[in-house]
């Protein structure tokens, strides 16, 4: 016979780690001890086990207050169970369930990492023939499907890029995008840098979240978040995030022109200036075009020095390390200097770093299904694609109704009535400045 209680953390938390399907940070005790911190959600730990007190299951509870004493919970990525095993599933939802309804719990929600359809590089689909059974098993015991969602409506999101880091490093950069190769050649021949950054260096982060927010049109959190984020993952021996910086040295990098720049003047003075046949005068115009690019840069980067110093960073990534798994959390980038492609040699040095570690998959966490050319979040898409990745849709969201009337008034009435009242305080404003 299976219970469900609460464990201590620590067992939890490395039968979670080392789960062989079902491990993910979103169900680690850093994240619950995140969650409970900067989102105001309280965190249950729960495990399921047999007669000899065996864990075969466990979940993260995290539950949020409503009025009149009521509430609801999230299980992010589902429940750490074998969600082939339909007893397990049924047995595990039984018990969640009985254990919510005793907190006067609206309903719970889940949303399983389980592949629905995956695409490699190549677009050839990759056939997954468990999520149909899985589907139907959680329509059985209860739970009801939010639907398919195509974008970020969802807690988290439903479609993502995964790399697979067991592969050769040669085979994992064959899968790149020739632009992508490109660009990271043309990064590293400008000697920008990729380094590990630290505490001292999550300011930094934060101001280049502001500003890829302001471009990208997402909202992100204040600098405080990002530091605690950063404590708590690094502060459990079995979690870790890690900043990655991407710099120019503009010295460096005027040295490096200046290298490319003798490089091609040297090729220019082999030439047979006065007797020039048509391929060596294609050539001569070539490489004259190529020396004008060159001092024009130079140039450019003289007055980028004079404005911004010596050394700037362009880019700063967060990654979260969890398992056997790695995930791109979030990205920063300057609005300046794009052309130094600093973005693609930090995205390209961590995906490194974590192959050197060990991590089996890589996942960039976070893209879209709707691919219509009007999607402001194409480019994002597009980007990620250019690494090569299995391009990844998951099941999606899953709710649990425990009080069908609070749930109707929670999830359908409330959301009209909140945007009632933006509406009515976006006209109100209007009025107000129309006045003054």
């Amino acid at each position: 016979m299976l219970k469900l209680k609460n464990i201590e953390k620590d067992q939890y938390d490395k039968f979670v780690n080392t789960h062989k399907t079902k491990s993910h940070f979103l169900q680690s005790l850093s994240w619950g001890e995140f969650s409970k911190s900067k989102k105001n959600l309280t965190p249950y730990y729960l495990g399921l086990v047999n007669e000899e007190d065996k864990l075969v299951g466990a979940t993260l509870l995290l539950e949020k207050k409503l009025p009149l004493n009521y509430s609801y919970f999230y299980a992010p990525r589902g429940f750490v169970i074998d969600f082939k095993k339909k007893e397990l599933v049924r047995e595990m939802t039984k018990q969640v369930i009985n254990y919510i309804k005793d907190k006067k719990a609206i309903f719970l929600k889940i949303d399983p990492d389980i592949i629905k359809t995956q695409f490699n590089y190549l677009n050839e689909e990759i056939v997954n023939n468990d999520w149909e059974d899985i589907f139907n098993t959680l329509k059985e015991v209860g739970f009801k499907h939010q639907g398919f969602t195509k974008n970020f409506e969802t807690m988290q999101p439903r479609y993502t890029f995964r790399i697979d880091l067991t592969q050769s490093l040669e085979d994992i950069e064959s899968h790149f995008s020739k632009t992508t190769k490109q660009r990271i050649a043309k990064s590293k021949k400008l000697d920008t840098e990729v380094v590990i950054g630290n505490k001292n260096d999550i300011h930094e982060f934060y101001h280049l979240m502001t500003l890829t927010e302001s471009r990208k049109d997402f909202i992100s959190y204040n600098e405080d978040y990002y530091e605690t984020l950063y404590e708590i993952f690094n502060g459990n021996e079995l979690s870790k995030a890690t900043l990655f910086l991407g710099k120019v040295h503009i010295n460096k990098t005027i040295k490096a022109l200046e290298k490319n720049l003798k490089e091609i003047n040297d090729q220019i003075s082999i030439l047979p200036i006065d007797n020039l046949s048509k391929s060596a005068k294609a050539k001569l115009q070539e490489l004259t075009k190529q020396k004008d690019k060159i001092l024009s840069d130079i140039e450019k980067y003289k007055d980028y020095k004079k404005e911004y110093g010596n050394d700037l960073t362009l880019s700063a990534h967060m990654i979260i390390e969890y398992g056997n798994k790695a995930w791109v959390l979030y990205a920063g980038n300057h609005n300046i200097l794009s052309e130094t492609y600093v973005n693609y040699n930090t995205y390209y040095e961590h995906l490194k770093y974590c192959k050197d570690k060990g991590i089996e998959i890589y996942d960039q966490f976070g893209t879209i299904g709707d691919l219509s050319e009007n999607n402001p979040r194409l480019g994002l898409h597009e980007f990620k694609k250019k690494f090569g990745g299995n391009y990844v849709e998951f099941l999606g969201e899953w709710d649990y109704v425990t009080k069908p009337f609070m749930y109707f008034v929670f999830t359908k009435l409330v959301p009209i009535y909140r945007n009632l009242v933006r509406k009515k305080s976006k006209k109100e404003l209007e009025h107000e400045i129309r006045k003054s």
